[in-house]
């Protein structure tokens, strides 16, 4: 089965749970800078909230897809809203790909606001989501 990791992070909170996912099943979390240059059954792409919306390096990551992908698996981080879940969703389905049921997500810090978080129990949680992910297949 292959597997990828993109994602965006402007504050370091996303980048956080890419890089747990990446260590729990062994596959190089690469930025949204980077396409998808081969077929991939699953696809973990991590994005947070900004400004009440993904940002525009994850919408033109998702609008160059040209190779196949089995499923999208979302993960995400917010400071104020719950996950990007639907946007993403959105997206993917105007490109006629399919977004898993299952998602992650979890408090971002932003200023003041959930300091510290993702926290090591999240990141923990994150790598458990993953290899549940990836054992399913």
């Amino acid at each position: 089965m292959k597997t990828a990791i993109r994602y965006y992070s402007r504050g370091g909170n996303t980048e956080k749970l890419a890089k747990a996912i990446s260590e729990a099943i062994g596959v190089d979390a690469l930025t949204t800078d980077t396409p998808l240059t081969e077929d991939v059954d699953v696809l973990f792409l991590g994005s947070s909230v900004y400004a009440y919306g993904v940002d525009d390096s994850v919408k033109d990551f998702i609008a160059g897809i040209d190779v196949k992908v089995g499923k999208v698996v979302n993960f995400s981080t917010a400071a104020l809203i719950k996950s990007t879940y639907k946007q993403v969703g959105k997206l993917l389905e105007e490109k006629g790909i399919t977004l898993a049921k299952e998602e992650f997500y979890c408090r971002g810090s932003f200023g003041p606001m959930h300091k510290g978080k993702p926290d090591q129990d999240d990141l923990k949680s994150a790598a458990e989501f993953a290899r549940k992910i990836i054992n399913e297949q």
